[in-house]
């Protein structure tokens, strides 16, 4: 008996991977997250598997349902939106189940930066502009950030920022990024990247609050800061310049 953790997404339910819908299609116990995880992904489920919500439910809760199923040598398909890598609360899912002596596996999902980029159509990395993103977020009721990681020092790089959970605090995102980035920084807020209802709204950092106050959105949206987003004088790439020696291209393809 397993406990596969799987990445489902940023909610499309065709953005799962291959050896996710797998993984969902041959275990007799699916728990998700339902506030997030779609009910199409679900639909990958066998015939009488046992679904669970665990969105109303405890860590204690979702652990004793793992540790039913291994009782009754039934693998588990545990979904986590997004990638589990990041903010996915699987650590200390994990912790238990090694504590317990049930294995795991974990299979990664596309996660919300990703989609955002996509729903954008850009780029977040580009030549002479911005060759790091940094995934963060601002200090929550669930966990508060370490003092090293403001958003004042990641600003500090001129980074790309994919900012999640924060929306609620916007003014306060704006108000520590505006000195390092100036006022004319674009800013897009991704609201459910790749789910029917998405929504975008583009800025700057002097007119995004304004615009976001006419269409409120919830925790769901993605704040994404940096001039990546709008540049179009950059360097073009030299992985494809025709003089460019590579492995691939031995000479430059002179």
């Amino acid at each position: 008996m397993t406990v596969h953790f799987v990445g489902a997404g940023p909610g499309a339910a065709d953005l799962l991977t291959l050896r996710g819908r797998d993984i969902i299609a041959r275990c007799p116990v699916c728990l998700y997250a339902g506030s997030l995880v779609p009910a199409g992904v679900l639909a990958h489920c066998p015939a009488g598997a046992r679904i669970v919500d665990t969105a109303p439910l405890s860590l204690d809760d979702i652990v004793a349902e793992m540790a039913a199923a291994h009782e009754r040598d039934e693998d588990v398909a545990r979904l986590h939106s997004g990638d589990l890598s990041i903010w996915s609360a699987v650590g200390e899912q994990t912790r238990r189940l090694r504590a317990l002596g049930i294995p795991y596996t974990m299979t990664p999902g596309v996660p919300a930066f990703a989609a955002a980029a996509s729903a954008l159509g850009r780029e977040l990395t580009l030549p002479e502009v911005a060759q790091s993103l940094v995934l963060t977020r601002t200090s929550g009721r669930a966990s508060a950030m370490p003092e090293r990681e403001k958003l004042a020092t990641f600003a500090q790089s001129g980074a790309t920022l994919a900012i999640h959970l924060s929306i609620h605090v916007l003014a306060q995102v704006v108000e520590e990024l505006t000195p390092f980035y100036g006022t004319d920084c674009p800013v897009a807020l991704v609201y459910r990247a790749s789910w029917p209802d998405e929504r975008i709204v583009r800025g700057s950092l002097a007119t995004i609050a304004a615009k976001a106050a006419e269409a409120p959105m919830e925790r769901t949206a993605l704040i994404v800061v940096g001039p990546s987003l709008a540049a179009e004088d950059f360097r073009e790439s030299a992985l494809y310049d025709a003089g460019y020696d590579r492995r691939f291209r031995p000479g430059g393809g002179q």
